[in-house]
């Protein structure tokens, strides 16, 4: 019950922060106001996250109980995990919506008005870097790439060559995110068209692969799809369309989004050029 009254309240100060001043039918439960509005906001994030998740759900019952016919393994087990998990997608796009897109975007319009190239570039790097770095995708992808590494003899199975391996891997993409953050900064401010830089890039993708070690290039090509999770894509995305918004003859459809093609591109050369020093 106690779960029950923290989300209540919780949305409920949500929708009073962020919507206009409210004046409408408010109930109490055992002491707190609660705002009709935030728990009809509550119920509708939270059924649309259930109907997101009924397709993965159907597909699974369907080859466990008419494909392999056997029953679901822990059913009760497995029902509160969904539970947890359509809670979970809930309070994450609420989250969104509360804090990483405003934050994002209103921080990039305030360095647009502020009008200083360098401080705005210093930011953004920052922002790829310090997301990526957080991102338990990375860490986990990092993390295994170094033990089959050990494992196949590429550097020495003990526990700090390993973690030098997997730290290493790790700040190269983080690194790489940063500069490919800073490079769709710079086309925004420039005007550059997107296509012509991504199809340069995916050349140099290309003639990597052809002198990078076998060992590395699909940890390269990997690195470039976790980079863009739930941490970096909402940040990186509301830094774009701010930014695009601000600035006078920019269109945020067109100039704001693409940041994060460069931030999946970038990391397979960085990563690729990392396996070559380290071999």
């Amino acid at each position: 019950m106690h779960i029950f009254y923290f989300l209540v309240v919780y949305c409920s100060i949500w929708v009073k922060l962020t919507s206009e001043p409210y004046r409408h039918n408010q109930w109490q439960i055992i002491g707190y106001e609660v705002d009709m509005q935030a728990v009809a906001a509550l119920l509708k994030a939270f059924l649309g996250s259930l109907r997101d998740l009924l397709p993965i759900v159907a597909v699974i019952s369907f080859f466990q109980l008419i494909v392999l016919q056997e029953p679901l393994p822990n059913m009760l087990s497995i029902l509160f995990g969904l539970v947890l998990v359509v809670m979970g997608l809930t309070f994450f796009i609420f989250g969104l919506e509360m804090g990483l897109f405003p934050i994002g975007e209103s921080m990039a319009q305030a360095f647009a008005r502020k009008g200083s190239v360098a401080w705005l570039m210093l930011f953004a790097f920052c922002l790829g870097f310090g997301t990526t770095v957080a991102e338990p995708a990375l860490t986990a992808v990092s993390a295994e790439a170094a033990q089959v590494a050990a494992e196949g003899g590429m550097i020495a199975a003990n526990e700090a060559s390993m973690d030098s391996y997997a730290n290493g891997l790790r700040y190269t993409v983080a690194l790489s995110v940063g500069v490919a953050i800073m490079l769709g900064v710079l086309r925004i401010l420039r005007g550059w068209s997107i296509q012509y830089m991504i199809i340069g890039g995916y050349i140099g993708v290309v003639v990597l692969t052809m002198f990078a070690p076998e060992s590395i290039i699909g940890v390269a090509y990997d690195s470039g799809g976790v980079t863009t999770s739930t941490i970096t894509v909402p940040l990186v995305t509301a830094l774009g369309v701010g930014l695009a918004s601000a600035i006078k003859g920019r269109n945020p459809m067109l100039d704001g989004f693409g940041l994060i093609a460069f931030a999946s591109l970038l990391p397979m050369m960085f990563v690729m050029v990392y396996g070559m020093v380290v071999a």
